[in-house]
């Protein structure tokens, strides 16, 4: 996969990253970096990145670093472990490397840096390699009210 970065396009449409707004800066030889620029809506009530965006932006970098091995598209996270080790304030950027990879699987971490350099979290997480497939028009079923006035 060739990007042009930086950019926001991660090489597939990942709606809840695209309204993040993270940003891919680094694409290549197992490694990534994703930077982000927090707006008032990701933060919690002491006005810190939220911990749950923080974790997303290191499961994407750490996604992203599995990707980038040659060969690779597709991955789905298996498990993740993260530590925060401060307050994770002003623009974030985050660091991911591929550490080792099987056929099926991929070992990466990544850091997440704030504009001073400081290490605000660290995880590790193991990804899975699927081979991307075509997706088809996809429909939502409406709950059927006719049946369920019957069942009331």
């Amino acid at each position: 996969m060739t990007l042009s970065l930086p950019s926001t396009d991660f090489g597939v449409d990942i709606p809840f990253v695209r309204h993040l707004g993270f940003v891919l800066t680094v694409f290549a030889d197992g490694q990534s970096e994703v930077s982000f620029a927090p707006q008032p809506e990701h933060l919690n009530s002491y006005q810190v990145t939220h911990g749950g965006v923080v974790m997303t932006l290191l499961d994407v970098t750490m996604a992203m670093a599995a990707r980038a091995a040659p060969g690779r598209t597709g991955v789905v996270t298996v498990e993740m472990k993260t530590s925060f080790m401060r307050p994770s304030q002003g623009a974030l950027t985050a660091r991911g490397t591929l550490k080792h990879h099987t056929a099926t699987l991929a070992f990466t971490e990544a850091t997440v840096y704030d504009a001073h350099g400081q290490a605000c979290a660290h995880a590790t997480g193991t990804f899975k390699y699927i081979k991307r497939l075509p997706v088809g028009s996809k429909t939502v079923h409406g709950f059927n009210s006719a049946l369920a006035q019957s069942d009331a």
